[in-house]
């Protein structure tokens, strides 16, 4: 663990040390010049940022054995703030590349001309893609900076109604309530707004609350101080939720096995103070008016890097009788992988992406970069009567905000397409 620690902070004070070289270096030319070589108190602070970043990526100590939310909240807001400072940088730093390699072709052809035709013609740098790289990144800079003051808790209610042939009649608009990815370890002293959030939760009048993963972000101290809260989310048919990758500590470094279970029984322990029935590959079925449905959850499955926890074969054991069933799974890759077209579930609840956090939501157009790596990333996928519903997530990690992707709190209504079906 220690070594991967020093490997890291080497690699992050190259990262800092070259990304600020190459920032300073690529005004050279147009009229940044003026303010970065020019003002002396500019180039105190520039440098000054630059050392401070350094100097603690330099003498940081990393006790692993303190599981202290309260420490890691502070490396949480750290980072934010370099990712808001050092990514417009790298984005101002490729176009000034890409510029710049226009620009050697260009002068090269003109020199190549002058020598074969034996005329005089003058290259005229172009600098258009420069200072698009310039506008790129500060508006970048000022939407980062946005969406780490307000976009990170601008909750986002979004609403939509399915039709299933296969729904009994008795749960025709039976409305579920889906959150996920709460990252409790990124709410340091952010309870109020949790309570709005659970506010706007418990206005939805659910008659089911599903949560799909990832309460924590490393350990189950982060989960400390949050029951009071979370347990007055209310629904009338009771509150299910699974486990994501997260959760199961594979991103913390354990003296040993039971210490790493230890952690896992207090983090089971925390879903029951706040009133969740947590499944790991079971299931349960909810009756009403004589009829039923099945809720199906699993533990967390993923492709590789991710675990593969999940037995959907377990999950599913007894369910044949059942007309109707809902997956909960963490990862929306177990959607396509295990579920789609190989199973009778009706409908799939995932989260996990948080749609990166970062992207473009206009009316039903939606962008974000995790579509390259996700196929189902945000929102509601169907084919053959199987859907698939993907949450952007309540919390954050890594970057503590959002741009364009706000946190979402769904609200699913079920639809029965049975006419006069006996009770």
């Amino acid at each position: 663990m220690e070594s991967r620690i020093n490997r890291v902070k080497a690699i992050l004070i190259l990262f800092t040390l070259i990304t600020d070289l190459l920032f300073y270096i690529s005004f050279a030319d147009i009229p940044g010049e003026i303010l970065l070589h020019s003002m002396f108190l500019f180039n105190i602070v520039y440098w000054t940022v630059t050392a401070v970043f350094t100097g603690f990526f330099l003498f940081f100590k990393f006790d692993q054995t303190r599981r202290e939310p309260r420490i890691l909240a502070r490396i949480y807001r750290l980072s934010g703030f370099f990712l808001i400072l050092y990514f417009p940088k790298m984005i101002f730093i490729l176009f000034r590349f890409i510029s710049t390699i226009i620009n050697l072709i260009g002068i090269a052809l003109i020199f190549f001309i002058n020598l074969i035709i034996r005329i005089h013609l003058v290259y005229h740098p172009f600098h258009l893609i420069t200072y698009t790289g310039a506008v790129l990144s500060l508006v970048l800079f000022v939407l980062l900076i946005y969406g780490t003051l307000f976009g990170r808790f601008h909750f986002k209610i979004e609403r939509l109604s399915l039709k299933f042939k296969d729904l009994p009649s008795s749960f025709n608009n039976f409305r579920i309530v889906q959150i996920s990815d709460i990252h409790l370890g990124s709410w340091y002293r952010k309870k109020k707004k949790m309570e709005e959030a659970v506010n706007l939760i418990n206005n939805q009048n659910a008659d089911l609350i599903i949560f799909t993963g990832d309460l924590v972000n490393n350990f189950s101290e982060e989960a400390d101080g949050w029951s009071d809260i979370l347990k007055e989310t209310r629904a009338r048919y009771g509150k299910y939720s699974i486990l994501g990758n997260h959760d199961y500590g594979d991103y913390w470094s354990w003296k040993n096995t039971l210490e790493k279970q230890k952690n896992m029984n207090y983090l089971f322990k925390a879903h029951k103070e706040m009133n969740f029935n947590l499944l790991r590959n079971e299931s349960v079925k909810i009756s009403k008016n004589g009829h039923q449905i099945a809720i199906i959850g699993v533990e967390n499955w993923g492709k590789p890097p991710f675990q593969q926890y999940g037995d959907l074969h377990q999950a599913m054991k007894n369910l044949k009788t059942v007309p109707f069933k809902i997956l909960l799974s963490h990862n929306p890759s177990h959607w396509s992988e295990e579920v789609q077209n190989k199973t009778g579930i009706e409908l799939t609840f995932s989260g996990h992406t948080h749609a990166m956090q970062f992207g473009i939501k206009i009316g039903k157009f939606q962008w974000s970069p995790i579509k390259y790596m996700y196929r189902c990333w945000s929102g509601l996928y169907g084919d053959n009567g199987q859907y698939l519903y993907v949450n952007r997530g309540l919390g954050s990690i890594g970057y503590p905000g959002r741009v364009g992707m706000r946190p979402e709190i769904t609200i699913i209504t079920l639809l029965s397409d049975k006419k006069n079906e006996p009770v």
